[in-house]
């Protein structure tokens, strides 16, 4: 009689979450041995990730099947056993050496047999690929979400994490309670009144500053903000990789307040990686020779301690060493794409009442194209029809071979002609509305975006108005999309309405100003050419979502 030794899993780690908690599989593998009458020698309990060797109570079981103990293993799935090549190596080795007569789950016994031993093998194998495969998959959505600008891990102090959002969706968000207290450590170090001691001391024991267990901070994480490149909206991950990224995170400083306080600390030359700061670089052509535009910082240092860092974009000068064209300060060029963002943009009223438009316009469309797609295959059927009871009527000699082919090759002709109308519809491209609601959307907040100091919403943002920007004498020149340029047209129209409301002083009547528009034939020729291009052309579907937006367009679908 096999002599068994009960084991039973569960991990720590979410690999395993969905199986049976300790319990249940006690609880299951307990009815297998009262209706087998299965003699039991010890039940062995863990907690433990088989993902890797090194578990003690798996080596216990070992340990006992090697020293004659036991002789079989009564588990739930052979993937509690092993989820690595060198523990189910083990087991089969127990079972060559003849030491390991049976491997029982509630589904299945794997006896000392070569196709036993060799499915068991697999099983395991199998554990260990499904393990290898989500260790390859977390490792590509952690990077995903880094190159999307969010930290991956515990958010510092004065952040949140937001667990309850639905994966790769969740970002970092402010910490009400915290952020501000932290930004008021940073001004009062900044003020150079009081030590970073001192400092630390009126947080914790003023205003009351705790972690997010409710513990008062050590005086060396303190030190571990203020040194810290992620508040003003750097981070590196992993740690000690040397791969720096450009958090969308809302900055507690700025890059100068940071320069600054690693001064006052004593920490010169503070490692940071600023290649991924610069939003511009690679989006812009010399005027003059037509190499790339690229960017540099130029750091000045104040006797008086106070750090300021200037950032200028000029030609590489990689086609003409000799290029004339001078440095631009990025203050004046983002002044030059702020002045040609708001010749796009929209205000408010008229964004919500195109949106409204172009759905109405939409549903009205949709039912045009039902109804002429109905009578479409209404005469096609007849057509089918038709030549169904040609065909009869020559199997009943009713008409002569010639009449039926003069009549049968009308009809196949007709058939082909309505066939292709079917098809064609079926081709044809519909209008959809969310297009076109992103475009509005994007017209709206395009510019209250851009003055957002974020550096990678403004390369989005230059980069979704077209190509072929030129900088030639300190001028930008900025290429507008030709789906874009209707844009160009509704912002003018639309201010001019809004215009003639002015020197009224009193509040505008919705219904008016919305009666305003719809009279207006600039605005309604110039929303339909951007319904051609919306059903034409992708330019809409890749414009830049930003959060707001993002929240409302899925709350209407």
């Amino acid at each position: 009689m096999i002599r068994y030794i009960i084991y039973i899993r569960k991990s720590s780690e979410s690999e395993d979450k969905q199986v049976l908690s300790l319990d249940s599989q006690k609880g299951e593998l307990g009815k297998i041995v009262h209706q087998e009458n299965l003699q039991i020698v010890e039940t062995l309990e863990e907690s433990f990730s088989a993902k890797s060797p090194g578990r003690p109570i798996f080596a216990h079981l070992i340990e006992s099947i090697e020293k004659g103990r036991a002789d079989g293993i009564l588990t739930w799935h052979p993937n509690r056993l092993s989820r690595n090549s060198i523990d189910s190596g083990q087991i089969v080795h127990l079972m060559d050496l003849g030491k390991l007569q049976e491997v029982r789950t509630p589904g299945q016994a794997f006896r000392n047999t070569p196709n036993d031993k060799f499915l068991l093998n697999l099983l395991c194998s199998q554990a260990k690929l499904e393990n290898d495969n989500k260790i390859v998959d977390i490792k590509r959505g952690l990077k995903r979400k880094v190159e999307m600008g969010w930290f991956p891990c515990l958010a510092p102090l004065g952040y949140l994490n937001t667990p309850t959002l639905e994966k790769g969706k969740k970002y970092l968000r402010k910490d009400p309670k915290r952020f501000n207290l932290v930004r008021k450590i940073f001004d009062l170090v900044l003020s150079q009144k009081m030590t970073p001691p001192k400092a630390f001391k009126i947080a914790t024991d003023q205003w009351g500053l705790r972690n997010r267990k409710g513990k008062p901070l050590a005086l060396s994480t303190l030190y571990k903000i203020l040194s810290d490149s992620f508040y003003y909206g750097l981070f590196e991950y992993p740690k000690g990789s040397g791969n720096w990224y450009q958090g969308k995170h809302p900055p507690v400083i700025t890059i100068e307040e940071y320069d600054q306080i690693q001064t006052i600390l004593g920490i010169k030359g503070a490692k940071r990686e600023k290649t991924h700061s610069f939003a511009f670089s690679g989006l812009m052509r010399c005027g003059e020779c037509g190499a790339m535009v690229t960017a540099e910082d130029r750091i000045k240092r104040q006797k008086n301690g106070n750090v300021h860092t200037y950032v200028y974009y000029h030609c590489t000068k990689k086609k003409k060493p000799n290029c004339s064209q001078k440095y631009i300060e990025v203050k004046q060029l983002e002044k030059q794409i702020a002045e040609k963002l708001e010749s796009i943009s929209i205000p408010s009223d008229f964004q919500k009442w195109a949106i409204e438009k172009s759905l109405e316009q939409e549903n009205i469309n949709i039912q045009d194209y039902q109804t002429i797609r109905e009578r479409q295959q209404e005469a096609y059927g007849r057509c089918v029809l038709r030549m169904k009871r040609l065909i009869d009527m020559r199997t009943d000699e009713e008409i002569s071979a010639e009449e039926f082919l003069k009549r049968k090759n009308e009809l196949l002709q007709e058939k082909i002609r309505l066939r292709e109308a079917l098809d064609n519809s079926d081709k044809k491209k519909t209008v959809k509305h969310d297009p076109i609601e992103r475009l509005y959307y994007f017209a709206g907040k395009v510019l209250e975006t851009f003055l957002k100091p974020n550096p990678h919403t403004r390369r989005a943002i230059l980069a979704s108005l077209g190509s072929n920007h030129t900088l030639k004498d300190r001028k930008l020149d900025i290429s507008l999309a030709k789906e874009l340029l209707p844009l160009q047209t509704i912002s003018s129209e639309v201010r001019r309405i809004h215009k003639g409301f002015e020197p009224t002083k009193m509040r505008i009547n919705k219904e008016i100003l919305e009666n305003s528009y719809s009279l207006n034939l600039v605005l309604s020729c110039t929303m339909e050419e951007v319904r051609t291009y919306a059903a034409t052309s992708d330019k809409y579907k890749e414009l830049p979502v930003f959060p707001s937006d993002e929240d409302e367009l899925s709350d209407k679908k």
